[in-house]
């Protein structure tokens, strides 16, 4: 026990170190009012952003920045991840180690917050994976999980990504081990962690139907539903302040959703998934498959899961991947905005870990899979490492044209995403919270004056799902 408990530290320390290596976060217009609502809490006790936008007006103008109902300025994304951070934020200024009107506050929460979601949920990956497989090949998968894919850029900021990632893992720990029966207190422990991650990221609710379908299947008795009402009362909670907020169970969603035209040069928000299914896996710019290959391991679960049937979890995680997938395949913005690489799978990514380990002794049977597993990890690790270093200082999103405008570029194989930012190099913003001005106290007389300082200039993500 004391060396599994060692092991499990050292992973999720090396995980927190190589997520903050770079030294900066990595944000957008969607991560803004997120981070600066967490600020808000711990400082004043509130998540209004009034303060935020009377001292930087400019955030008035973005979709972000949400008039409520009340006239205060609230986020328009979900508040689950800034209520998060703020614990982290209390806890540091609460023993000195940050002032909480330092210029980098806001970016320095946001980063370190998301890295310790996104180390826990690289942890709770290889304790899917112990389950199924031995500690080493556990360790690659949680490797692959973290650090192959852009799980690598939801530890990077605030975004939602990263709750959803560790609120998954989590409750896949509890419910997708080999021959667990998902009810009693593994159920309603799953079933709070997705309540989170769907009050984080209202878009994964097709992957939680189709979980808390197979707790309703494989449980007995009334007690079989408790899962579903745990979730149902989560929801019910986030659609009350919605609707008290913004008018509506979901919120400012539909402001957001009613840009696309003006934004993305699209109308309508859903339509047939052939599409944006195709982009998602193979797009030079945003495949899935291109940038992380070593999602294929995946490929080796299929036999397990077939011989498991429906009375096994990895058939139900494969169901709700598929769900989920075909969910944003269907999405017309399905590049997510101003990204880098295949930002909406990320939600699936979790679901895959078990199907993954089920897979490893497939894997690891033939050489010639050994050695392909090895080169596709080692691709994508690097294309992950090129996000999380270079991205966004190469601009593709922007030059030589808005890609939200002109969609072609999404397919152009003469200049994908990444080797633009191998031509460019590092991002000049790296290691800029590791200067002593992210820390340093501010004079009295020019509170909150380090706002301005969380702007990059640069449109990371836009208005989406």
């Amino acid at each position: 026990m004391p060396s599994r408990v060692l092991l499990l530290f050292g992973l999720a320390l090396a995980a927190l170190l190589l997520l903050n290596a770079n030294g900066r976060e990595i944000g957008g217009y969607d991560s803004q009012p997120t981070k600066f609502a967490a600020r808000e809490l711990v400082r004043n006790h509130t998540l209004t952003l009034d303060r935020v936008v009377l001292l930087l007006p400019i955030y008035a103008e973005r979709p972000g920045f949400a008039r409520a109902r009340d006239g205060h300025y609230r986020s328009a994304y979900p508040v689950v991840p800034s209520i998060i951070a703020a614990g982290p934020a209390w806890l540091l200024a609460r023993v000195g180690g940050m002032d909480l009107d330092a210029p980098f506050v806001p970016a320095l929460t946001a980063k370190l917050t998301a890295s310790l979601l996104v180390a826990f949920a690289i942890v709770f990956a290889f304790l899917i994976a112990r389950q199924r497989t031995s500690t080493r090949a556990a360790i690659l998968v949680a490797i692959g999980f973290g650090f192959g894919t852009n799980i690598w850029l939801a530890g990077q900021t605030l975004g939602g990504h990263e709750t959803v990632a560790f609120a998954t893992t989590a409750a896949l720990v509890c419910l997708a081990g080999p021959g667990m029966a998902p009810s009693g207190w593994r159920a309603l422990l799953g079933a709070v962690l997705l309540a989170l991650a769907g009050a984080a990221r209202p878009q994964v609710a097709p992957a939680i139907a189709v979980l808390l379908l197979w707790l309703v299947v494989r449980g007995t008795g009334p007690r079989r539903w408790l899962p579903v009402a745990v979730v149902a009362l989560g929801a019910g909670i986030v659609a009350a302040f919605n609707i008290a907020w913004f008018g509506h169970p979901l919120g400012a969603m539909l402001r957001l959703e009613a840009l696309h035209p003006a934004v993305h040069a699209t109308t309508g928000t859903f339509t047939l998934p052939w599409a944006g299914a195709a982009g998602l896996l193979v797009s030079p710019s945003r495949g899935l498959l291109v940038f992380s290959p070593i999602v294929l391991a995946c490929v080796a679960g299929i036999v397990p899961a077939v011989r498991e049937g429906w009375r096994g979890p990895l058939a139900w995680c494969l169901a709700a991947a598929t769900a989920e997938f075909a969910f944003y395949a269907s999405y017309k913005v399905w590049w997510a905005g101003h990204s880098y690489g295949p930002r909406y799978v990320l939600d699936v990514l979790p679901l895959l870990v078990p199907v993954a380990s089920a897979g490893m002794a497939a894997i690891a049977a033939r050489a010639v899979t050994r050695r392909m597993a090895i080169a596709a990890l080692a691709w994508s690790i690097c294309l992950a490492a090129t996000g999380a270093f270079a991205y966004p200082a190469e601009q593709w999103n922007m030059d030589p044209k808005d890609v939200d405008r002109n969609h072609e570029r999404l397919w152009d194989w003469r200049d994908p995403q990444f080797v633009r930012c191998w031509t460019h190099g590092l991002s000049p913003q790296n290691f800029d919270l590791f200067h002593a001005d992210a820390f340093r106290r501010l004079p009295p007389a020019t509170p909150y004056s380090g706002i301005g300082n969380q702007e990059s200039g640069i449109r990371n993500q836009e208005p989406g799902p």
